[in-house]
């Protein structure tokens, strides 16, 4: 194509944009969401949109760092620059090949996003960008580079330019521009500037070496040593305040071969496998998690089954609580943390809601039992994924010094789900079996997103980075470190890579780089509907390796029983009642004491239920001293009666209840006589029950009929609750019909915008409506639909929304206008009362 044949380069990034296809501008609004909402009147709003600050910071911290270093050297070329220029500030005057071979698809990232316009000859940063990136003595560059020669000497006076340009070797000037024009010109000449710096004393060198790479600023005395001397006389360092020096930018690039970054990362750094395992035993191992994260969440809600902990006034766990549910669970504190945060996220608990604000478990928990293992755990990790409550966080500070605390507010991160997917990408990524070095995924993920500014959240996407790591571990999502085949149907990943000779399975010491020299493409987090489909077919993978439930136990001469594996529900449900957890692990040790005893007999159960239960589910012949046991229990149970009177107390055997009346510790239940079998108490009958089980009686509670209450525990549920909704981190991307529609829009409202009018008959753009009187209107729509002209019109609907549209007017009566609407592409119908006012297209109007 010749010269002549071109278009014409864009003036702004709004007719860059009026260029671009439905597709490239497809591309824009799903990589930048935010500017779809609302959706732009036309394609000048949507680029205003774009170049608004909130807006480009959150697209800068989106990109990857060669990305980023590609814009902040964009930032400190000249306006515009040159795609040649922009290489030389990338990859040096020895054109590293990494460089130049990685360059086009980063500037095509930053044209993409709309952060970059203009062909490759006229190379320009958005306004915003510019401002963001360019150093200043506010905001350092992370180039490491100072101001210009122009701007460092902005504010000198042309005597001392003058002076600095003699020194240099230069010619005086009749005006400070040309003068500096000429200064700049000889610290951008190769050659010149080598043959300068070939005079420079050593010591001054080594100043400059000092600064080369940033920060570019150092402090001088009212009376510099000679060696600053010789480098302010020739303008390689200039002041720019009291006491304060600056080396020009064009000085630092020619000392660092053109760079404008010390080491550029054209590549992202290789994740590495730091241990490469059999998959079987990753699977087993991830399996064994899987069960463990199961009975532990299970464990958990039955201990808050009638009636969790408090409810803060503030809102989540206190210490207290959470320091006891972590001894119940037999875990760490952060871990305790986890599993909470863990079941609230999958709906499993929540607040009950009641004036004394508990947590319980909801009826979700309920169902969620009723489902085979695989599912359950497909749940949780499903839950998990999309979390954005971050466990982790938990006994940290929030912004105002307040501890976090466990279900309580201010634990979201928008960041959690995309940080959390995508370590488990990485992984994907690696070969099967393959556990990675934690610290290579962290190089990786610095890669990828190097989050500028606040050194805190850098350290927290790190953490996040780490906490999924182990979290994935806990939850059975990888075994032994490595991504188990469960956790690859988890995110819809493809079969892993096989491994190559380096990748041979090792014991877990050794370290095999495990090396992808090309760049894979990112697993994409899935929809909601991928999802489901993902979890079951995980789930699937998952059930072959879970243990089946075993239907016995064996019962040992201490009164203990031993559970060799996982117990089927009504055998394990029944057990839970009946006996006290000793041990856990891979084998689970219940002791059989009076309390627990009793516990079951005021369940309901009898003496002989009892022991055909364990006669039933044993192994092993009943122990004497288990049968002796509960013999003894059920013998003393319900001798003692207790009713509502406030309370009584009644016994056939007077001697016992005199007894009770000798004990010094029943003077808190305010215990008299009433008759030779009968007490009354003040305290009320579960405080009375209580009571006298503490003396080591065995009472049994009984109804007003008289007869004997059966006290089955009755679980405590809160009323029907959703769980918590993850918070986004930002907009949604848009799906394709909205993304549709929206293009539409936008070409339609850009359409009635920049098409032309007659002179004198209207404005001529900048968004504003056309503005004419109610029977000019009229007019002109008459005539408009006898000569089959298009007309401008400016239209408020219903809701005070203005716009602009290109009619073709059909039909004129009743106070409306029916028209064919090129914006819109279809006949419409609109009220003149709502109709601004109208103008006629020129005659050459596409």
């Amino acid at each position: 194509m010749s010269t002549e044949d071109r278009p014409p380069a864009p003036r702004s990034l709004a007719e860059a944009l009026r260029a671009r296809g439905d597709a490239a501008l497809g591309t824009l609004l799903r990589s930048r969401p935010d500017l779809i909402t609302p959706v732009p009147t036309d394609l000048t709003q949507l680029a205003t949109r774009a170049g608004t600050r909130a807006s480009v910071v959150r697209a800068l911290e989106r990109l990857d760092r060669f990305a980023l270093q590609t814009a902040e050297a964009l930032a400190v070329a000249a306006d515009p620059a040159t795609y040649g220029e922009l290489l030389g500030l990338m990859a040096g005057d020895d054109a590293d090949p990494a460089v130049v071979a990685a360059l086009p698809h980063a500037v095509g990232l930053l044209r993409e996003q709309a952060l970059v316009w203009g062909d490759d000859d006229r190379l320009r940063l958005g306004r915003t960008a510019r401002e963001l990136l360019a150093p200043s003595p506010q905001h350092p560059s992370p180039t490491g580079l100072g101001p210009t020669v122009q701007e460092a000497t902005a504010g000198m006076s042309p005597g001392r330019i003058q002076e600095i340009v003699t020194a240099a070797g230069l010619a005086s000037t009749h005006d400070s521009v040309s003068a500096v024009t000429a200064l700049a010109g000889l610290f951008t000449d190769r050659a010149r500037m080598t043959a300068l710096l070939a005079d420079a004393p050593a010591d001054s060198l080594d100043v400059l070496e000092r600064l080369v790479w940033g920060p570019p600023y150092g402090q001088v005395t009212h009376d510099p040593a000679p060696r600053l001397r010789w480098l302010l006389d020739r303008g390689l360092l200039l002041p720019t305040a009291p006491g304060t020096v600056v080396l020009p930018r064009e000085v630092a690039l020619h000392l660092r071969r053109g760079l404008a970054h010390r080491a550029p990362e054209p590549v992202p750094p290789v994740v590495e496998a730091a241990a490469v395992h059999r998959p079987q035993v990753v699977d087993s191992a991830a399996a064994g998690q899987a069960y463990t994260a199961l009975a532990t969440v299970e464990e958990l809600l039955k201990d808050w089954d009638e009636g969790g902990p408090a409810v803060l006034r503030a809102g989540g766990l206190s210490v207290r609580d959470l320091k006891r549910t972590a001894v119940a669970l037999d875990v760490p504190e952060p871990a305790a943390a986890f599993w909470v945060e863990l079941a609230y996220a999958a709906g499993l608990i929540a607040s009950d809601g009641e004036a004394d604000e508990r947590y319980a478990a909801t009826p979700a928990y309920d169902e969620w039992l009723e489902q085979p293992p695989a599912e359950r755990w497909s749940r949780l990790v499903t839950a998990w994924l999309a979390a954005t409550r971050t466990a982790g966080l938990v006994g940290g500070r929030d912004a105002k010094d307040r501890t976090l605390s466990a279900l309580g507010p201010g634990l979201d991160r928008s960041a959690a789900p995309q940080v959390r997917h995508r370590v488990l990408a990485l992984l994907a990524g690696l070969p099967e079996g393959a556990a990675p070095a934690a610290g290579t995924v962290l190089a990786r993920l610095r890669w990828e997103r190097p989050l500028r500014g606040d050194r805190r959240e850098d350290d927290l996407r790190g953490r996040l980075a780490e906490w999924a790591l182990s979290e994935a571990e806990l939850l059975g999502v990888t075994g032994r470190g490595a991504l188990s085949a469960q956790g690859r149907a988890l995110l819809g990943a493809p079969a892993a890579p096989a491994p190559g000779p380096e990748g041979e399975p090792s014991g877990p010491g050794d370290k095999l780089p495990v090396h992808h020299h090309h760049r894979p493409a990112p697993l994409a987090p899935l929809s909601p509907a991928e999802q489901a489909v993902a979890s079951a077919a995980a789930a699937r993978l998952l059930a072959p390796l879970l243990p089946e439930p075993l239907d016995h136990v064996l019962l040992q001469a201490d009164l203990t029983a031993v559970a060799p594996g996982p117990l089927q529900r009504p055998l394990a449900d029944m057990l839970g009642v009946l006996a006290d957890v000793e041990s856990k692990g891979g084998a689970t040790v219940y002791r059989f004491t009076p309390g627990s005893v009793r516990r079951a007999l005021d369940a309901g159960q009898a003496a002989s239920d009892l022991h055909a239960f364990l006669a039933a589910h044993s192994r092993t012949p009943v122990p004497q001293p288990l049968a002796y046991l509960i013999d003894d229990v059920a013998r003393r149970h319900g001798h003692l009666r207790v009713g509502a009177a406030s309370a009584y107390v009644r016994c056939d055997d007077d001697a016992v209840l005199s007894e009770i009346l000798a004990d010094k510790r029943a003077a808190g239940l305010g215990l008299r006589r009433l008759a030779p079998t009968v007490l009354a108490a003040q305290a009320d009958p579960a405080g009375l029950l209580e009571g006298l089980r503490a003396m080591g009686f065995a009472p049994a509670a009984e109804s007003a009929e008289g007869d004997v209450l059966i006290t089955r525990a009755l679980a405590h549920r809160t009323p029907p609750r959703t769980a918590p909704e993850p918070v986004p981190d930002g907009p949604p991307v848009p799906d394709d019909t909205l993304l549709a529609a929206a293009l539409r829009a936008i070409r339609a409202g850009d359409l009635a915008s920049t098409t032309p009018r007659k002179p004198g008959t209207a404005p001529a753009g900048n968004g504003e409506l056309p503005r004419t009187g109610a029977a000019e209107t009229l007019a002109t729509m008459q005539a408009a639909v006898l000569t089959g002209e298009a007309l401008w019109i400016g239209y408020v609907n219903a809701e005070g929304a203005a716009s602009q549209r290109v009619i073709a007017p059909v039909r004129v009566e009743g106070g409306f206008v029916t028209a064919y609407d090129h914006t819109a592409d279809e006949v419409r119908t609109y009220p003149l009362h709502r109709i601004t006012g109208v103008a006629e297209l020129a005659d050459d109007a596409g």
